[in-house]
């Protein structure tokens, strides 16, 4: 059960456009949004801060929702693993590569250039970080500087997200709740705390 009741997007009028987009991204608005917005500088500057390390930048949206849910699962945020691989498969990822991405490095499934950015995902959301100066290195044969930044503010971004929603034991919503219980489940997702 949560631990701070969300506020209502009724009650929110001010933040409606955030909330429109989020919705057409995601075709939701998230419970952990609805946290966020009893600070609602927070909530101004996470919807822009989010939305432009998902929407914008150079790498496609499917590898960052691939990058998300990787670190998510190394975080061990049940929250965002629904959300991110919910977020893989309305991006294009099959539901068969989701399920493979805990196995990434041996599966047919992902390109060189998938597994070295989910390889720095993996071992950047272990505690302490394991990223390693090879990683970094394939990473690089595949991504220019700027989209190796990508990468690292995808793990970043998700790492305060993993945080935010473990902590606050935030509600996990109808649509991410349904795909990861067909998907993951079978990988050993569970809702956990996120009733």
């Amino acid at each position: 059960m949560t631990l701070v009741t969300p506020k209502t997007r009724e009650a929110l009028p001010d933040m409606e456009p955030i909330f429109q987009g989020v919705e057409a991204a995601m075709g939701f608005v998230p419970n952990s949004m609805l946290t966020m917005a009893h600070w609602p500088e927070l909530l101004q500057s996470f919807g822009g801060f989010a939305g432009g390390i998902i929407g914008g930048g150079e790498l496609e949206r499917s590898l960052k929702q691939l990058i998300a849910f990787v670190v998510s699962n190394a975080a061990g945020c049940r929250y965002c693993q629904a959300h991110t691989s919910h977020g893989a498969e309305v991006n294009g990822i099959s539901p068969e590569k989701i399920q493979a991405a805990f196995e990434f490095e041996t599966s047919a499934l992902f390109t060189e250039p998938e597994k070295a950015a989910l390889r720095v995902a993996l071992h950047a959301g272990m505690v302490p970080n394991a990223v390693e100066p090879e990683h970094m290195d394939a990473l690089k044969e595949h991504f220019s500087d700027k989209q190796c930044v990508e990468v690292v503010a995808v793990i970043s971004l998700f790492g305060f997200l993993n945080r935010w929603n473990d902590t606050m034991a935030t509600t996990l919503e109808d649509k991410p709740r349904a795909f990861a219980s067909e998907t993951i489940a079978g990988a050993g997702w569970d809702v956990g705390k996120h009733r």
